[in-house]
């Protein structure tokens, strides 16, 4: 049985709480600078639309892959 370590969480809880928010962080980051691109390159409505769909495809993959594993219970 694993000791608590930080915070009164054991090792693989910590490192599963720290993806979860330092991802979620980096998520909204990307979101920024893929609408500081548009507002910048005067994209428009439809232009931003696919800014958005094609550079924030990965970040819908890691959003769909959580939603999965909560729906399905899996962990």
């Amino acid at each position: 049985m694993s000791e608590p370590l930080l915070f009164g969480l054991t090792e693989p809880e910590f490192s599963e709480l720290c993806v979860k928010f330092l991802v979620s962080g980096l998520i909204a980051y990307m979101c920024f600078i893929i609408w500081n691109l548009a507002h910048e390159s005067k994209a428009g409505k439809m232009g931003t639309l696919w800014l958005f769909f094609g550079l924030g495809f990965g970040m819908f993959g890691f959003i769909a892959k959580e939603l999965l594993i909560k729906i399905f219970g899996m962990h």
